[in-house]
């Protein structure tokens, strides 16, 4: 195997793993990215990791004989590659404008509702509410207090410094993709749970979640966070790191949460990618236009008060 070979090889390797521990992808879809990443590589000379937006214009033509379906397939595993080369650094632009854009139908995001989220708090409490927790339930308490109260992409969860969240700091700055910088709150709660767990970390640790070989990796937080949803009696399948990421976000704005503001905390560069997170709560928006909007406060035509439900199907 030649080096170019070998490095796209290590490359799909890791974000395939990523794609696993972080956004729980099922492994028929991973086998799927892995074939796709694989072809693209052959055609482009084995150099789809450094390939430029002219060549990835290539690729069209090799997949002219393909349905759209499988085009979007293709196309939907490069971007998602190119975003995870320029998240982890080892690219500093994303060429992956140049793919075709067949129409598909959006997927929304899996989300957590409010008492999903509390059977999960409940499992905490009751392991950390004791009068000498275990250490690692307190390492739980402050990392699932972080993702779902924060919406910290795994990666930059687990890469964490010892002291980046402090009593004093209620927030951090963390340098997410594109080497751009974004201000995270860090809530009270939040704060509080790492303070306990930071307690049982060696004072000379660089991360707040060490490893033996350095921190905890996002293969192991998937693990751990799979594993509360078993004890919470919740579908496992359903939750990962990135689902309570989701959860954060889905929360907040329906909250009343403003989209620029989720925008900026979540590390969007376009809020195009935020606006997905508005579907969770169409009620609540549809809500706001029956009572805020001008013609709210004009009466309806007699006979006109409720929506005939004969005709929801219009």
């Amino acid at each position: 195997m030649s080096d170019r070979a070998s490095r796209d090889s290590d490359l799909i390797n890791r974000f395939l793993e990523m794609m696993a521990a972080e956004r729980g992808v099922a492994a028929n879809t991973l086998l799927a990215y892995r074939g796709d990443l694989l072809g693209a590589s052959t055609i482009l000379a084995e150099r789809l990791a450094d390939a430029r937006a002219d060549q990835l214009a290539q690729l069209p033509s090799a997949w002219s004989a393909l349905v759209s379906s499988s085009v979007a397939r293709k196309a939907s595993a490069l971007r998602r590659f190119y975003g995870f080369l320029e998240e982890e650094g080892l690219r500093s632009d994303n060429p992956s404008a140049a793919l075709p854009k067949p129409i598909q139908a959006r997927n929304l995001p899996k989300i957590l509702s409010h008492q999903d989220v509390d059977r999960l708090f409940a499992t905490i409490e009751s392991r950390t509410e004791q009068a000498n927790p275990a250490p690692l339930d307190l390492r739980l308490s402050a990392l699932i207090e972080l993702l779902y109260g924060s919406g910290l992409r795994a990666s930059e969860l687990v890469a964490l410094p010892r002291g980046a969240v402090g009593a004093d700091k209620p927030y951090v700055i963390l340098t997410g993709k594109g080497g751009k910088d974004r201000l995270v709150p860090i809530s009270d709660r939040a704060r509080h749970a790492v303070s306990r767990w930071r307690n049982h970390v060696p004072t000379g640790a660089h991360y707040l979640f060490p490893s033996r070989k350095g921190h905890i990796g996002r293969i192991r937080l998937f693990q751990i966070i799979r594993d509360l949803a078993v004890l919470s009696g919740l579908d496992a399948a359903k939750i990962s790191p990135h689902v309570l990421r989701h959860a954060f976000a889905t929360h907040l704005l329906a909250g009343g949460a403003n989209l620029r503001a989720l925008q900026m905390m979540l590390g969007h560069a376009d809020i195009a990618t935020t606006q997905i997170y508005t579907h969770v709560d169409s009620s609540r928006l549809v809500e706001l236009v029956n009572l805020r909007h001008p013609l709210a406060k004009r009466n309806l035509p007699p006979g006109k008060g409720q929506i005939d439900r004969t005709d929801r199907r219009h």
